[in-house]
């Protein structure tokens, strides 16, 4: 087999990240993907990705229907055009995938993210973290030793820009769930 010949300037990684010109735009995308809920579809789903290059930038996945045994699987992932068609096109062949949205494209949609924020906090900055959090609508959960606690449901947006503005005020974790969507009925 002979050895791949790369021009100037191009990449070792994948085949996606060879463009052919400057004008190529990636957008990130959600999709909504209503599944049997059964031992390996996950893995189909995620194997499919990863196989083609396609990077996964948040992933949930949970059982929507006890009678039915139907999972929703919720990814948000970047591309162009020609990419976002092809994993559109690709999930829809797994077997067990009853339905695909792109919640980005497929007309209204809702989608939002839960996130916990952990500050631990001087005294002198409670009060600025208090109102940071409380401009998002985030619950504060409890005060322990030093520390206050966050709940925050909103855009991916909104999680990194209370993330940004708590930061500053002190010793700052956060764990996030990914982002969850459902297509909205017309």
């Amino acid at each position: 087999m002979s050895e791949m010949i790369l021009k100037k300037g191009s990449s070792r990684k994948s085949a996606y990240d060879l463009r052919k010109d400057q004008s190529y735009k990636e957008a990130t995308h959600t999709f909504s993907i209503l599944v049997d809920n059964e031992a390996g579809v996950l893995a189909r789903i995620v194997d499919l990705f990863a196989g083609r290059g396609f990077n996964i930038e948040s992933l949930t996945v949970t059982e929507v229907d006890h009678t039915g045994h139907r999972s929703r699987i919720t990814i948000v992932s970047t591309g162009g055009d020609d990419v976002i068609q092809q994993i559109r096109a690709q999930v829809q062949n797994v077997i067990p995938v009853h339905e695909i949205f792109d919640l980005t494209t497929d007309g209204p949609s809702v989608a939002r993210e839960l996130a916990l924020h952990v500050l631990k906090v001087r005294e002198a900055n409670i009060e600025a973290a208090r109102a940071a959090a409380q401009a998002f609508q985030s619950k504060e959960l409890g005060v322990g030793a030093g520390c206050l606690v966050f709940e925050q449901s909103g855009t991916p947006h909104e999680i990194d820009e209370l993330f940004d503005r708590l930061r500053p005020l002190g010793e700052l974790e956060v764990a996030r769930t990914g982002v969850v969507g459902l297509k909205l009925p017309q």
